[in-house]
């Protein structure tokens, strides 16, 4: 078959089908084959054009934006975005409900301010801008002081809330402190009475001693004529005559029991007497040599025991309120972090530092190895609280105006309650709720100052389209 033979019959087959798809259109059939271009959506009739002022401009090719016109950079000019047509992630808005079904209004209960502050009034009255007091019936929550928020932006800006617990509130207050002596265990060895030391322990200062040791012996004429008189006085009693005074004189002397008892068992008069340790103890002070003579009064030695000491340490006034008798504080010595002593506060002293602004707490605490020593610098922790079980908030959940303090209950449903509340104590990131919330309650832990924000911007548009449509009343004729 030649060329020009195969192009005719083409032709004419096309001819034919085009004769054919024509006279079953007009008759009605349907066609045997689906068209691409069937599927292709067409604009809705009745759709409403983008209105309102621009927004932004959109990249057509990508998901760029801009504030002012440009060009991407294949030379295509960024398209405006105009109000109606900003993408909301906000839900539609719901339906209202029929016309026909309307509630019908109760008694009217009190009037509310329309600015949505908290002002009310039992009859109608008038803003000072000159609005009306909006009605609340009977049988309607009263929601003026009420925040409400669309679910997609609670969402967004992160709003978090935990229920108002019952717990104890306790705080750590740290300050640093020194280490003393306790004075109750600091005891003075003394003559009363002049006399001679005849002879001294081989002991010195800083060094330990056992109670009853020997420390010093007196020769003294006063302790030899009441030792005469004792001895006389015995040798009486046992002729069955008592008197008793030269005991008592020797006591008064200062004569250790242990001389007495052993002149009561000899009937001899000591040439000297040796006074002892009072009680077991470090050696702070010594003050006699052989062969010295001491003045009735005079200290011979200083002893105290180092097993138990104090901590003095001077907390911030502030932190008073929270401190109590018996509460548990850790010292920690600062030339060796790994130790750790245990004590309770045995004194608050009743006095402020008016310098430092600081008052001086005692903490007794054991020593048992002597590894404290007199007026080391320690730091100390103490668990400061009452112990009383008091309804609390973190708090991130209190907003603090310096006048007020605020917390937003959640109602759900993007509602929020503004309600001020008297607070107390804080510690471990609570604080004490002492009157305006319940326990369960549900208050804004995060994004609460946006939703304050959010409140307040909303008084101001509102007051300021109030303004601006008072000001048009007035220009009109």
């Amino acid at each position: 078959m030649t060329r020009p033979v195969k192009t005719g019959l083409l032709l004419a087959a096309f001819v034919a089908a085009g004769t054919g798809g024509y006279w079953a259109g007009q008759r009605g059939f349907a066609l045997p084959f689906h068209s691409p271009f069937a599927s292709m959506s067409t604009p809705k009739k009745g759709a409403a054009d983008p209105t309102g002022s621009i927004l932004y401009y959109r990249d057509p090719d990508g998901p760029f934006y801009s504030a002012e016109p440009k060009n991407n950079p294949k030379g295509r000019a960024y398209l405006p975005v105009l109000a109606s047509g900003d993408i909301s992630f906000d839900p539609a808005p719901a339906k209202q409900a029929d016309a026909n079904t309307t509630k019908q209004p109760g008694k009217i209960r009190f009037y509310r301010n329309p600015m949505g502050l908290p002002d009310t009034s039992p009859v109608p009255k008038k803003d000072s801008m000159g609005m009306d007091y909006i009605p609340v019936y009977e049988g309607d929550d009263d929601e003026s002081g009420i925040v409400k928020l669309s679910p997609g932006k609670v969402q967004r800006t992160g709003v978090r809330s935990v229920p108002a617990t019952s717990s104890k509130i306790t705080q750590i207050l740290r300050a640093p402190g020194i280490v003393a002596l306790d004075e109750r265990l600091v005891t003075v060895l003394a003559a009363r009475a002049d006399a001679f030391v005849e002879n001294v322990a081989t002991v010195t200062t800083g060094e330990a001693v056992k109670r009853n040791q020997p420390l010093v012996t007196l020769f003294s004429t006063e302790f030899a004529n009441a030792a005469a008189l004792f001895v006389g006085e015995l040798a009486i009693d046992s002729r069955g005559v008592t008197t008793g005074g030269a005991r008592k004189r020797l006591e008064n002397l200062g004569v250790p029991p242990e001389e007495i008892a052993e002149i009561e068992r000899t009937r001899k008069i000591p040439p000297n007497m040796v006074w002892r340790a009072p009680r077991d103890g470090i050696v702070l002070e010594r003050n006699v040599v052989t062969g010295m003579k001491m003045a009735s009064g005079t200290t011979l030695f200083r002893i105290a025991d180092a097993t138990r000491l104090w901590v003095l340490a001077d907390v911030p006034e502030l932190g008073l309120v929270s401190l109590r008798l018996g509460a548990e504080a850790t010292v920690r010595v600062r030339h060796r972090p790994d130790l750790r002593f245990s004590g309770k506060i045995s004194l608050i002293y009743p006095q402020v530092n008016i310098e430092t602004r600081t008052a001086r707490i005692r903490i007794e605490i054991a020593n048992p190895d002597l590894l404290l020593l007199p007026n080391m610098y320690v730091d100390i922790e103490i668990m400061a609280g009452d112990g009383t079980d008091r309804i609390a908030v973190p708090d991130s959940a209190v907003i603090d105006s310096g006048a007020h303090k605020v917390v937003l209950l959640d109602r759900g449903e993007g509602r929020f309650e503004p309600r001020e509340v008297k607070t107390g104590a804080r510690g471990n990131g609570f604080v004490a709720i002492l009157d305006g919330v319940m326990e369960g309650d549900r208050v804004v832990t995060s994004a609460n100052f946006l939703i304050d924000a959010e409140s307040n911007l909303k008084a101001a548009l509102q007051s300021l389209s109030s303004g601006k449509e008072g000001n048009m009343q007035e220009k009109q004729p």
